[in-house]
This record gives C-alpha cells, sequence and structure tokens, in this order.
C-alpha cells in the first residue's frame, strides 16, 4: 500500500492469532481508530492464506504459535502470495534468535502481545510507510546480542517428519520402518538434524526445537 494514505482511506487490518479472547482484544482497541478497518480475523494459518489469495490486506498482525503453522514461516509465505502487504508479528515469543528470524522471513515489524495502544497504533503507521517496526521492549531485546541464541533452521519437509518421530521416542529402525526408507538414511537424516539446531544428542535436538517452537511439548 501506498504509504501516503488518502483522505478518509481505510487500513485494512487482519490478525491472525489462536486466541480469539486475543482477537476480541485487539479489535477493541483498534476501532477506536478512524482510519482502521479489521476486515477479518484468523485462528489459524491456512484460513489467512486462503483470504489473502482473493483479498487485498495492508496490514496483518500474526501471532507466532498457530495451530497448523509456525508464524514466521507463515510469514514468508504470505509475502511470496502478497509482497504488498505489511505483516508485524504481535507474539508472547520474545526470543532474540526468532524475532531476527521473522524479520529474514519478510515482516514489518515484531512487537511483543504487551504493547500498548499508541506504541501499537504507531507501528501500524510506520509499518505502511515502509519502516521496520518493534515495540520499545523488542528494541532492547535485539539490541542486546546473545550468544545462546540461534537462528530456527530451515528444515525439509522429510526432517520436519523424522523430527516429529524422534520427539515419539521412536527409534531409526521404527521410523525406517513407518517411512518405508532404510535406516541408514534416517539416521543420515538424524545426524543432519543434529548439526541444523547445533545439538550434541537427540534429547539437546528435541529440546531445542521445542525451544523454537517447531514442536510441541
Amino acid at each position: 500500500m501506498n504509504s501516503i494514505l488518502m483522505v478518509n482511506e481505510k487500513i485494512n487490518i487482519v490478525i491472525v492469532d489462536d486466541h480469539p479472547i486475543v482477537i476480541e482484544g485487539l479489535k477493541m482497541m483498534l476501532k477506536s481508530q478512524p482510519f482502521f478497518n479489521i476486515s477479518e480475523s484468523f485462528t489459524s494459518g491456512s484460513e489467512i492464506i486462503s483470504f489473502i489469495r482473493s483479498h487485498e490486506v495492508d496490514i496483518i498482525l500474526l501471532d507466532i504459535t498457530l495451530p497448523d503453522a509456525n508464524g514466521t514461516e507463515l510469514c514468508r509465505e504470505i509475502k511470496k502470495i502478497s509482497p504488498k502487504t505489511s505483516v508485524i508479528m504481535f507474539s508472547n515469543r520474545s526470543e532474540r534468535s526468532i524475532i531476527m528470524q521473522a524479520i529474514q522471513n519478510g515482516a514489518s515489524g515484531y512487537l511483543l502481545k504487551n504493547t500498548s495502544i499508541d506504541e501499537l497504533v504507531v507501528c501500524i503507521k510506520g509499518a505502511l510507510s515502509g519502516n521496520i517496526v518493534f515495540c520499545n521492549e523488542t528494541k532492547q531485546i535485539i539490541s542486546k546480542p546473545s550468544q545462546n541464541d540461534l537462528p530456527i533452521p530451515r528444515l525439509t519437509k522429510r526432517e520436519k517428519e523424522i523430527l516429529q518421530m524422534v520427539a515419539q521416542g521412536k527409534t531409526s529402525a521404527m521410523i525406517a520402518e513407518e517411512l518405508f526408507l532404510s535406516p541408514l538414511t534416517v539416521d543420515t537424516h538424524r545426524k543432519n538434524l543434529l548439526q541444523k539446531f547445533k545439538a550434541k544428542n537427540s534429547t539437546e535436538l528435541i529440546n531445542r526445537a521445542i525451544q523454537q517452537h517447531l514442536i510441541e511439548e
């Protein structure tokens, strides 16, 4: 969307969050702004993808944690479909690595859910002007790099399947039988996963995958 809005032109905002109470709270806060129009809200990634294929959206407020998608990966998919849409991550997740991964995937900003309405409005307007926006707390987080922060690794579909099975406690032989692969192939995938997560063993691998919200606890 053009950064200079015409008089009386509405900013179409879509909210994507897996908690309806968060969606309703955002609607209540934003409806007081005369130029903001909450055009739709969704609780899953598949719904927003379907919606943007046939609707123009100026701003998407996108949570990281969704029942069917990781928000940072979903952001990249949204930007491929609708490059002009500004995606602002809106999450409780405050890890620097996740914040930076979201920006690398095309997000126009990252806000924590304790952001004030005034700060939220300023950030929405800033994103529409082409800026990368952060709430004050997020600015403090990214200004202090941590040696413990690791980027979220990019996984193939097969690696994601095997990661889930490892988390379920399945052995290489069990995984091989279920996926119709050789045990050697499964072991190769497991070694690649350890390398991508910089993990020393399966326990550390699972813990880091949970921390990065790639698998559920």
